[in-house]
């Protein structure tokens, strides 16, 4: 079944608390949570990692200072919930957030958690620390800090060099765990220590990773489940069958062409197919020639049909939309008329691709002269099947592609280090808000900015929306900015993926996010029918 956003908003409230009240007499503690996962990460570290193949398995073993609700789908300011912080309040100028931290936390290791946690963290965000994360994805998320102080050992302050409304939301993401001081960077990409509600057991590259319920957790009836086992299948169709035999109890991920075999073969299934706020988009190396030509790269732009992308891949259940998630499911979507208007949306493709063409024989390219490129990809396959359809529309406008697919270990630290051509990236943006999404991707000297696009009046303009308190102004203001970028050809987004979950009736309180994808995984709600 499709989730309807406008009957989900009109009766959130409602259903909550019928299924709070019904729930109370129903849940049950004990078994283990079995689940095929996708992708072998290279470590366990969540502030080095930019994936979904550690965010799962372990959003569960951290907490953070605030967090979205568990069972509120849309992600928004007003679904943020306390976690570590039992509260929180901004000063009158909007450039002081001060939070009062939960007393009787501990560690894994037992050591009790305080706010120089919320410190060394932060600081570590920043780069201010003594330890140095190997890798750190999101440091253009804290620009805006200019410190972080304590009062004692319950109470942190951040404090803000402008005002950033939405600055809370970053926090609530399931990117934005805390730290213990006393374990240093290199020992929590092998062995997390968290406060969360389940322990990290151990990870067997591509095998499986292991958690187990922490019997000591600061919420005294949680978790309800006795471990999840995450047993790495990066096969969609193994993972599937998998499924099917009853052996996992959830499958996240499943394609919409797979629905059919589980409606077939497993009825009794729940699946939920759902926006999941991640774009595909087309990644071009503007350092490298010829690709430092911006014609050359308003071609690539022009050349795309996105809306066969989606009829080939989703069977037509998906979006197509600009940096900002499409709406209704995204908060700060660009509406479709002004989106058309943007370079290569124009509904008529082949208008388009002659335009390119134009611009390509201008460089010299032609029938006879056509251009050989490498197009990398991560090896999976919703990386892979994108990556072949993107090499069939370069055709159309004298470009040959050949695939390159790379390991996940290695697809992340190439991006970074620049070190490809041109590429078919996903976006799985952490927050349906424009200040991760702009900081992380398109200013200046970001470390996710894997295309080097760089335009010092955007990075004005992204500032400029960020301090912005009005939502409606800023909506306009970020439209702007999107326009702006997509005029510069600085990464094209090809489409936005919808997908399915199905998980079995005897998996209880599972509630799908509908514009994220990494802030529902903490599953201590969770619990087996059995």
């Amino acid at each position: 079944m499709t989730r309807d956003l406008r009957v989900l908003a009109a009766a959130g409230s409602l259903l909550l608390a019928l299924s709070a009240a019904n729930a109370a007499f129903a849940q049950k503690h004990g078994g283990i949570l079995r689940l095929g996962h996708f992708d072998s990460p290279a470590s366990m570290s969540m502030l080095e990692e930019s994936t979904q193949a550690v965010n799962r398995p372990m959003s569960g073993v951290f907490n953070n200072l605030v967090m979205f609700d568990q069972h509120v789908p849309q992600n928004s300011l007003r679904s943020i919930v306390p976690d570590l912080a039992t509260g929180w309040a901004w000063n009158e100028e909007g450039t002081e957030l001060t939070f009062p931290l939960r007393h009787g936390v501990k560690w894994h290791d037992g050591k009790p958690f305080t706010a120089a946690d919320i410190k060394c963290t932060i600081d570590l965000l920043m780069g201010k620390a003594k330890d140095k994360l190997r890798i750190n994805p999101r440091q253009s998320w804290y620009v805006n800090v200019a410190e972080v102080t304590t009062n004692g050992d319950y109470e942190a302050t951040f404090h803000l060099k402008r005002p950033q409304p939405s600055f809370l939301a970053l926090l609530a993401t399931g990117w934005s765990p805390i730290y213990p001081c006393h374990i240093s960077p290199r020992d929590m990409r092998s062995h997390p220590i968290g406060t969360g509600p389940f322990k990290f057991v151990e990870f067997q590259p591509n095998e499986h990773i292991t958690v187990t319920r922490n019997p000591d957790y600061w919420k005294k009836d949680r978790p309800y489940l006795d471990g999840i086992e995450y047993t790495i299948i990066k096969d969609v169709s193994t993972r599937l069958l998998s499924f099917l035999s009853g052996k996992d109890d959830v499958y996240f991920g499943v394609t919409i062409p797979q629905l059919k075999d589980v409606k077939s073969q497993a009825p009794d299934a729940i699946c939920d197919v759902v926006p999941t706020n991640v774009a595909r988009n087309l990644i071009v190396n503007r350092d490298k020639p010829p690709f430092d030509n911006a014609g050359l790269r308003r071609a690539m732009s022009l050349s795309l049909d996105r809306k066969a992308f989606i009829e080939i891949l989703t069977e037509g259940q998906g979006d197509i939309g600009g940096i900002m998630m499409p709406p209704p499911s995204g908060l700060w979507g660009m509406p479709p008329e002004l989106l058309t208007t943007l370079p290569g949306y124009d509904p008529d493709v082949e208008k388009s691709r002659t335009e390119a063409r134009n611009l390509m024989e201008k460089l010299g390219y032609g029938p006879d002269k056509r251009l050989a490129v490498t197009v990398s990809t991560r090896n999976l396959a919703p990386y892979r099947d994108p990556a072949v359809i993107l090499i069939d529309q370069l055709k159309h406008i004298y470009i040959d592609g050949v695939l390159d697919p790379v390991d996940t270990t290695q697809w992340y630290p190439r991006l970074m280090r620049k070190d490809y051509t041109v590429g078919v990236n996903i976006t799985e943006t952490a927050v349906d808000d424009p200040d991760p999404a702009f900081y992380e991707n398109y200013v200046c000297g970001a470390m996710r900015n894997y295309t080097g696009y760089c335009n010092a009046e955007v990075d004005k303009m992204v500032d400029a929306q960020s301090a912005e308190s009005d939502v409606e102004k800023r909506k306009h203001m970020v439209w702007a900015i999107e326009k702006k970028i997509a005029e510069d050809d600085a990464r094209p987004i090809l489409f936005y993926n919808r997908a399915a979950v199905c998980w079995h009736p005897r998996v209880k309180g599972l509630t799908l996010m509908v514009n994220s994808i990494y802030n529902g995984n903490r599953f201590e709600d969770l619990w087996l029918d059995n």
